[in-house]
């Protein structure tokens, strides 16, 4: 399964791609100085609201395109993909790093890097790789 460095791996291969490690010592991953993948530990509110469902081990956040995409990658596989109610609303999941295969993960990630980076970066990114 999937693991930090394969985050890493994947994110800074992306164009345009830069990682911020902030205040608390987690990673975020940056396009068009926007978040598209960062990590997120559970906060006491999420563990609160998902009670005996939260899941242990590392979290990493992704951006989606839009709240369907959410919810298609949600209803796909629960064992990987979760949300709390932070993020009702907003276009973005959370996953098991632990759950998710490396090939998913990278697809996850290059899709989140689509939603983020800016019309030229996708559009150059596209063409590269039809």
């Amino acid at each position: 399964m999937a693991t930090w460095r394969d985050v890493r791996r994947i994110a800074l291969k992306l164009p345009g791609t830069s990682e911020e490690v902030g205040s608390s010592g987690t990673s975020a991953w940056i396009v068009n100085q926007k978040f598209f993948a960062w990590e997120r530990p559970l906060r006491r509110a999420d563990l609160a609201a998902l009670g005996d469902r939260a899941p242990k081990g590392p979290i990493l956040g992704v951006r989606t395109p839009d709240l369907e995409m959410k919810d298609v990658l949600l209803a796909s596989d629960p064992k990987v993909y979760f949300t709390t109610p932070h993020f009702d609303g907003y276009p973005a999941v959370l996953i098991r790093l632990d759950k998710i295969p490396t090939s998913q993960l990278k697809d996850v990630i290059v899709e989140a890097w689509l939603a983020r980076a800016g019309k030229r970066a996708v559009a150059a990114y596209l063409r590269e790789n039809q």
